[in-house]
């Protein structure tokens, strides 16, 4: 309640000098526009505008109750001249609301001003009505009013209609104190947020338009080189090996009537190269998407990989093991990305980082996953272009997500990526 009734004692003088100032410079402006020596006076009075509106904007955060909201208006290119500047705030929408808005608001201050100065002076004059009702002499309308209600006249009965009349004021004076706030601050919110705020949600469009199609770029370049490399692995993999199972078998069927003994040995290297290339396919098939993670989920996934690795790799899974974690498995696309971005981390730790021992931490912190991989290698990987790392941060943000890497030369590498999961 004071904040609201001081709210309305510092908006009437506060607009009644914004109306005086604002109005008499926007005629004195409008009326000499047609000689263009009027626009230099319009654009002072846009910038005043903008200040009164500014300390009303400020105002407003208070009473309101919300953050305080800086407006962006439309600012002049660097190098643009004198008549440049001068001209582009009128060409601002929300220039021309504040400038509104200071000419009009007086008339909202008067309203609400009036308004709760009459319920102020009826609640303590009349719940104080008791201690000065001796000094003021009954009139003919107390008697009047007295007569209307078919009350006696008495001194004792005009204190009491008094006091109550006052207590009634007195009760009913927060709501109207929040009223005649809102009486000037809505109109105000409406007219100083309305070009900004439409402004601002055009701008937060853009921008999560820009971070849409970053995330499909980044999306179909991590699989073109999630294919490529599952090409790469395939032609040198599994097909060389189908290549010399096809010759071997090829050599068996020769060596079946001229040498028994060499057609069954080659025979069992075939045998030996079938195993292999289904031990590669099944590898190749991993990296995708294994069976186990669909099965078991994300730790039992995870926990196989660090038991392949060649470097001795710790897994910690604080509230992601779902046998003690009431919630839900995670959706199977957070799953798919995780386990590649843990698969592919590993890979490299492997190749390049001459690591002894890495460390992979998963965490669940609000709606994001978190997942930490460190390493005790050399150190030195970063996500340029050109480097295996490139497509790994494809990946995740095609999740969504961010991908950050701290790998000084010597090391410790420190790999960290935030998938969304909610």
């Amino acid at each position: 309640m004071l904040a609201d009734t001081l709210y309305v004692l510092v908006a009437f003088p506060y607009g009644l000098v914004g109306f005086v100032v604002l109005f008499c410079s926007f005629m004195v402006g409008a009326a000499n526009v047609v000689t263009l020596l009027g626009l230099p006076v319009l654009f002072a009075a846009m910038y005043l505008a903008r200040w009164f509106a500014n300390g009303e904007r400020a105002m407003l955060a208070r009473v309101l109750q919300v953050p305080a909201a800086r407006v962006n208006y439309k600012q002049p290119p660097p190098d643009s001249g004198w008549w440049r500047r001068i001209v582009t705030p009128l060409t601002d929408g929300q220039n021309w609301l504040d400038l509104g808005h200071g000419i009009v608001a007086f008339g909202t201050s008067l309203a609400s001003f009036i308004l709760l100065a009459t319920w102020w002076a009826g609640a303590l004059g009349g719940v104080s009505y008791p201690i000065w009702a001796w000094a003021i002499p009954q009139g003919p309308d107390d008697q009047q009013f007295h007569q209307l209600l078919g009350l006696p006249d008495t001194m004792f009965v005009n204190v009491t209609v008094q006091f109550s009349m006052g207590l009634v004021f007195l009760i009913t004076l927060p709501p109207v104190a929040r009223g005649a706030a809102m009486l000037r601050a809505l109109p105000a919110r409406g007219m100083l947020y309305s070009v900004a705020g439409l402004r601002d949600r055009i701008t937060d469009l853009e921008e999560q338009t820009v971070e849409a199609r970053a995330q499909t770029a980044a999306a179909v370049s991590a699989e073109a080189t999630a294919l490529r490399r599952l090409e790469r692995d395939i032609h040198d993999g599994p097909q060389q090996r189908l290549v010399r199972l096809a010759m071997d078998l090829g050599r068996a069927q020769h060596q079946l009537d001229i040498d028994p003994d060499a057609a069954r040995a080659t025979v069992n290297e075939a045998l030996a190269q079938t195993r292999e290339t289904l031990a590669e396919l099944r590898a190749l098939s991993r990296g995708i998407a294994p069976p186990i993670l669909a099965d078991r989920g994300l730790v039992a996934a995870v926990s196989a990989l660090a038991g392949r690795s060649i470097v001795p790799v710790e897994v910690d899974w604080p509230g992601l093991d779902n046998t003690t974690d009431a919630r839900p498995r995670l959706d199977a696309a957070v799953e798919n990305a995780a386990y590649f971005v843990i698969a592919e981390a590993l890979t490299n730790i492997a190749k390049h980082s001459h690591a002894t021992e890495c460390n992979v931490s998963l965490e669940r912190d609000g709606g994001y996953l978190l997942i930490e991989i460190r390493d005790n290698g050399v150190g030195g990987a970063h996500v340029s272009k050109g480097h295996g790392l490139a497509g790994l941060a494809d990946r995740v943000r095609a999740a969504g997500g961010v991908l950050t890497i701290d790998s000084p030369d010597g090391g410790p590498t420190r790999l960290l990526a935030e998938l969304p999961c909610v």
